[in-house]
């Protein structure tokens, strides 16, 4: 909008440089072109303003698919007006000369038009194209399909509206058919999903297997390592028996002998011990051989003496005392 000051019934117009101002007075035009700024009288002028830049018009419409689904299109048209003197002179661009403000609506004009443009050409391709394909394909089809349109409009181009671009946001069914649709692809996903989730626990529980069958094969080793570790340890508690055994045996063996020797010692010595006393047994009953019966008989007193315990006292009755005396008064041949 263009900005207006007012000064004593001049008017002072002053405009964007992206808007176009057509002036006129007395059907005379006075001024035209972007960005201009001049004095005026409000009784006298007729003022346009036409906006040159680029513009977007965003809208959705519903299209109906070969196969009688509704689906929805979002589009964006950039468009600009490119000869602003058809367009003031097509459309009402005049803009209040004390206010600056359109006394009408010209860009409602042109998204009407672009819009419904744009929704014939959308309608005839979805038309014969069923809801798959729409899907798939539609979006760039549909774009081609306007953008051509557009530029083969005869009343854009006699109007003064150029098409810059043409965009489809998005090509969508029917919520149920949406759902619908989404559903295989949704199980397929799924199904993609548990058979990772099958295949990582596979191999989860192959490498648990490797891992037990190696403690398995461990333990084996190891029992079989034991084992022979108590076989070794038998042969050397059975390898030291036999040994102690032996030693044993040479110990016994020896001491049998030295006991032998020992014994063989002892009666060799016994035996000549006994030899000695007999031969000096048989030298003291030689010796005594001549000696009378009295001298014996006085020897083994002596001897039973010496054998004797010490005698402290002695007590002789009268009873022996007199057969002692009477026998010590006999003659000697008596005694006998």
């Amino acid at each position: 909008m263009a900005d207006i000051i007012r000064r004593f019934g001049w008017r002072h117009l002053r405009s964007a440089p992206t808007a176009h101002v057509r002036h006129h007075r007395r059907g005379r035009l006075v001024h035209d072109g972007p960005g201009l700024s001049f004095w005026y009288r409000a009784l006298t002028a007729a003022l346009c303003e036409v906006p040159v830049d680029d513009r977007e018009l965003a809208m959705a419409f519903h299209a109906r698919t070969s196969d009688f689904q509704d689906v929805t299109v979002q589009a964006t048209v950039t468009y600009r007006i490119g000869d602003p003197a058809t367009a003031a002179a097509r459309l009402d661009f005049s803009i209040d000369p004390d206010t600056g403000v359109w006394r009408s609506a010209p860009l409602e004009q042109i998204s009407t038009l672009l819009t419904e443009t744009a929704q014939q050409h959308a309608l005839d391709v979805l038309a014969r194209t069923p809801l798959a394909a729409a899907l798939v394909d539609g979006v760039a089809s549909v774009r081609g399909r306007i953008a051509e349109g557009l530029a083969a409009e005869a009343r854009l181009e006699a109007t003064g509206i150029a098409v810059v671009a043409v965009r489809v946001v998005a090509l969508r069914p029917e919520p149920e058919v949406e759902r619908a649709l989404r559903t295989p692809a949704r199980e397929q996903i799924q199904q993609e999903a548990d058979r990772a989730t099958y295949e990582r626990r596979a191999v989860a529980v192959e490498r648990e297997r490797t891992i037990a069958e190696n403690e398995l094969a461990s333990k084996i080793e190891l029992a079989r390592r034991e084992e022979q570790l108590v076989e070794q340890r038998g042969t050397n508690a059975r390898r030291e028996a036999e040994e102690s055994a032996a030693a044993d045996g040479v110990r016994a063996e020896a001491e049998a002998a030295r006991t032998v020797r020992l014994a063989k010692a002892e009666a060799e010595a016994a035996r000549e011990v006994g030899e000695a006393r007999a031969q000096a047994q048989a030298a003291w009953l030689r010796v005594h051989a001549d000696v009378d019966a009295a001298t014996l008989h006085a020897l083994t007193a002596t001897r039973l003496a010496e054998n004797l315990p010490r005698i402290e006292s002695l007590t002789v009755s009268p009873d022996v005392l007199t057969g002692l005396l009477a026998r010590l008064g006999r003659p000697d041949g008596d005694r006998g």
